[in-house]
């Protein structure tokens, strides 16, 4: 179960929810994936707002693994996308702005985000 407090956010994948939760090991990661020299640049990266599919596998990837989920970047890469990609993009996006600070304090624990 996601805990917001935690900074983990739930998405909705194949009928089944799952966690996504930015740990430092997730950042460090991404740093590699998306080849950021420190967690500045990782930051700045993640803010331009334009990121590749392959960004975003990884960002999943990253973010279930750190929410306890042992999955493969293939295994996410053939994830369905029954409500588009918009869901999943939104949920990831979320759980990076938790780990940065940057998401709404007090938000609560928003419905799960469905793809």
């Amino acid at each position: 179960m996601a805990n917001a407090r935690r900074g983990d956010v739930a998405v909705t994948i194949g009928g089944e929810t799952w966690t996504l939760r930015i740990t430092l090991g997730a950042l460090a990661e991404l740093e590699d994936a998306l080849c950021a020299e420190d967690l500045g640049a990782l930051a700045a990266r993640l803010a331009e707002g334009r990121l590749k599919a392959r960004d975003l596998v990884s960002i999943l990837g990253a973010a279930l693994r750190g929410g306890g989920r042992e999955i493969s970047d293939a295994e996410i890469a053939a994830l369905p996308l029954e409500h588009g990609l918009e869901p999943l993009a939104r949920a990831a996006m979320e759980a990076l702005a938790r780990a940065f600070g940057t998401a709404g304090e007090g938000a609560g624990n928003p419905p799960p985000a469905r793809a």
